[in-house]
This record gives structure tokens, sequence and C-alpha cells, in this order.
């Protein structure tokens, strides 16, 4: 029975979302449903990581098949936090859907779109079977190009069409990894993998699929240099959808490549020569293109790009503390930026304009507001101690201790360049005096909104800050649960003996 509760945030979301199918054209109960089974889902979610954080590892295969011939889901300690991350994002991003997203968007079922990609995610996170992590990336590209594009303004439809595009050719690769994968080893379940890749005898073969399964997962990723598809759709729908994306969408990516260099493939030194290089690429390049933009949500997008880099170096790395350092900047990262996409929402909401040239007076006239924003937006530099600081000395200490000099200075220049970028903001923004913008006709402005979707778009905020806050000042639990997902890593074995012992 402990089992099946592996597929529980699956069954939950799934259910959810066909429920509501069948209020479609009812908006308002479609934003109460989404509201409580988010709620539901979280604890679902809740339970299932105390369950794995004092039971271990849990295994199920689909249909009874024994493994590696059937379908395998798994819910270590990694995939079960992501989990919660997931329930946690989700429930903050469907309270503030449904506050913020007009209802012209809601008729076209993005409620229902919305807990189908939480699936995806969910089950891409627990599966143990790497053709089936390639069918749940589809799901998540089909339903993220939907509410992409609902609405059908000519950006989003612009910025839709390089999204799919770019992600297409990922899945094209993956697919094409996962064909040669197959054919070197016979076996598609993650944990029968890790020792048959090992006793293949072409090793160069062996290198260059593993270079496939990271070009697949790097453009998911947004890695330097085929990341040009993010800043380039981010900006484009409503802050809701924006918000998902850039906190979960590329971690999706980030999580694969983690979990297929450590569990299958054995990163060598030319492997990790190639992912530090891409990490301090992505580093530069994100940081580089968040200095230009005026747009304050292609800032974030850009940022999205340029703070992918730290973790990829803790990756690249290949050291335990470097592992750690990688999770828990994950871990930090989702939350942040879920909230900074929510926070620019509101910031709209109240000017009708993203551009910071244009802005000004926050702080003035909305000193508490600006105050709340100032958490996620200060615990993404990294200020201590908040969230963003304590994951970066774990990579700098373990760069220093592996002699990768370069990814040091990668990783402080980044940092000075988010600080900077976000001290800009915070000056055009919140400081200086604005100018004063023509009213647009017919906008939902803040202001013109009831009590009830005021409280909607912010009670997300305050609750992803608490977080945020809790996990800079309570750092000390967060990285022990870095470590442990670190070593799990880096010692797959109870993985692999949880999956092959069913």
């Amino acid at each position: 029975m402990t089992e099946q509760l592996v597929i529980y945030p699956l069954i939950t979301q799934m259910l959810l979302a066909i429920v509501l199918m069948f209020f479609w054209s009812r908006i308002q109960w479609q934003r109460v449903v989404s509201i409580l089974g988010s709620l539901i889902n979280l604890g679902v979610a809740v339970w299932l990581f105390v369950t794995v954080w004092q039971g271990g590892t849990l295994s199920i295969q689909a249909g009874n098949w024994e493994a590696p011939f059937g379908i395998t889901f798994v819910a270590d300690t990694f995939s079960a936090t992501l989990v919660l991350l997931t329930s946690i994002a989700g429930v903050a991003v469907s309270s503030f859907s449904a506050g913020s997203v007009i209802p012209a968007r809601l008729k076209f079922g993005f409620f229902p779109i919305f807990h189908f990609l939480l699936l995806g995610l969910n089950g891409a996170f627990l599966t143990g079977d790497i053709f089936n992590l390639y069918v749940w990336f589809e799901i998540i590209i089909i339903t993220s190009f939907v509410l992409l594009t609902i609405g059908g303004e000519k950006a989003q439809l612009e910025g839709a069409v390089k999204y799919f595009t770019l992600n297409i050719l990922a899945s094209i690769v993956f697919l094409t990894a996962i064909a040669v994968l197959y054919g070197l080893t016979g076996s598609l379940n993650m944990a029968d993998l890790a020792s048959k890749v090992a006793a293949v005898e072409n090793r160069t073969l062996v290198q260059v699929n593993a270079l496939l399964f990271l070009v697949g997962f790097g453009i998911k990723s947004a890695l330097f240099p085929l990341y040009f598809w993010l800043p380039a759709s981010y900006h484009t729908p409503p802050s809701a959808v924006s918000a998902i994306f850039g906190g979960l969408l590329t971690k999706v990516g980030v999580y694969a490549l983690i979990r297929v260099f450590t569990l299958i493939f054995e990163v060598d030194p030319f492997l990790e020569n190639v992912l530090l290089a891409v990490a301090v690429l992505t580093l530069f390049s994100g940081a580089v293109g968040a200095i230009v933009q005026n747009n304050i949500r292609k800032i974030f997008s850009y940022l999205v790009i340029c703070h992918i880099g730290y973790m990829i170096a803790g990756l690249g790395m290949m050291t335990e503390m470097a592992i750690t350092g990688a999770i828990f900047y994950l871990i930090h990262d989702i939350m942040v930026k879920t909230n900074l996409f929510m926070m620019s929402g509101v910031i709209y909401k109240i000017k009708a304009n993203h551009n910071i040239r244009k802005l000004g007076d926050f702080y003035a006239d909305h000193p508490k507001l600006s105050l709340l924003f100032a958490i996620p937006l200060f615990s993404l530099v990294g200020i201590p101690p908040l969230s963003g600081f304590w994951p970066k000395l774990s990579l700098i200490s373990e760069g220093w201790n592996t002699d990768n000099f370069i990814v040091i200075a990668a990783i402080i220049f980044a940092s000075f360049i988010t600080l900077f970028v976000i001290v800009k903001l915070w000056g055009e923004v919140f400081w200086k005096t604005g100018e004063k913008l023509p009213e647009v006709r017919n906008f939902p402005y803040f202001n013109k909104l009831t009590g009830i979707k005021k409280a909607q778009m912010l009670a997300p905020i305050i609750f992803l800050s608490v977080v945020s806050l809790y996990l800079g000042f309570g750092a000390g639990n967060i990285q022990n649960l870095a470590e442990r997902i670190a070593f799990e890593l880096m010692d797959n074995q109870e993985y692999i003996n949880t999956v092959l012992s069913k």
C-alpha cells in the first residue's frame, strides 16, 4: 500500500484536470476547484515526502510487470522533494491565476491545461523509465504550448513558435539518444541501465550517447548556446503562466541532467570539462543578457538562464558537496523565480507597463508591497542570510577544492551582475520619480479589482516569500536535505536495489 503512494501525485493532478473540464464554462467554479485541488495535492506531496524521508526510496511497477520490463515509478528523496516544490508552486500559481487571469483566457480551458502541465512535471520527476521520461516531456511541451498561446496575441504566437520549434528539436535529439541507448543496452529502465551502460565495451559510443542527452536536456534547460527560445517566449503570456514556466519548466531539464549523469552515465574528465564550460558560458551569457533589458519580465527571463549555470556548475564538478550546492540552489531557484514572475504581474496590474524606464514611485505609492517584493528580489541576489547565499558558498568552496578557478570567477561574476541588475530594477521601479502614464482604457487595474481578487494575487506572493525566508533562515535544514539528496545521487545503490528487487 505504501508503494502506491508514489503515483498519488499523478492521480490527483489527473483527476483534478478531468473534473475541471466538466466546469468548462463555469469560470468561478474552476477557480475554486483549482485552488482546493491544489491544496489537496500539496497535502499528498507532503505525505509522500515525509514517507520517503522516514522510510527511504519507494518504487512501484505499472501493471505489476517486474522491473526492468515494465514502466517503473520511483520516489527517492530527490524526486519527492521536487514533487513537493511543484505542489507548493502549483498552489501559489493556481491562486494567482484565479485573481489575475482575465475571464476571456480562462474560458479556453486555462485551469485544466494548467493541471495537466503539473501532471507532466510530477510524472517526469517520478518516472524510473527513460522512455517514459520522454513521454512526460511531450505532455509538458503540449500543455505549455497551449498555455503560451491562450489569448492569441501576436507576441504570444511569435514566442510560441520559437518555443515549440526548439523544444521539438530537443525532443528529437532526446528520442535519438534513447534509441542509441536502447541499442547499446537493450533496456530502458534507469536503474537497470546503471549497470548495463557501465558494461558496454565501446566507450566512445557511450560518450557520444551521453553528449546527445546533454544536448537534448540542455535545450530544455536553456543552456548556452541554445537558450534563445526562453527570453523570446517567457515574457509573452500572462504572468501566472510565466511564473510556472520560470519556476519549473527549465528545472525539469536540470533534474533530468542530474539524474542521467549521476545514475546512468559516468562523468569522465571530457564530459566534466564540457559541463563546466557550458555552465560558465550560461552564467556569462544570461548575466550579460539581463543587463541590457528594460522589460521587467525579460530581465527575469535572462536571469533564469544565468542561474541555471550555477546548477550545471555543481553537476560538472561532480563531487558530493558540489551536487549539494546545486540541489540547494535548485530548491531556492524554483521558489524565487516563481515568485518574481508573479510579482511582475502585480506591478503590471498597477502600472499597466513592463518597461522599467517608464515605471517609478512604487515605494512612495505602495510601501508595504515594496517591502514584500524586496524579499524575493534580494533572495535572488543572495544577500546573507537569504536563501541565494548559502548554495553559492558550497559551490565556491568546492570550486576551490577542485581547482576550478574559472568556475569560481564565473559564479562571482554572475552574482555581481545579478546584484547590479536588481539594484538597477529597484532604483527604476521603486525609488525614482516616475513619469505619469496615460490610463489604458478597459485595463483591469489592480485598484479596480475586488478584495477577493487582490487577496488571490497577493496571498501566493506572501506564501512563497515566507518559504524563501525559511530557506534562508532555516538553511541548516535545507542543507541537510540537499546533502542527503547528494549522497543518494552519488551512491545510488539504494535506488537501484529498490527498483530491481520489486
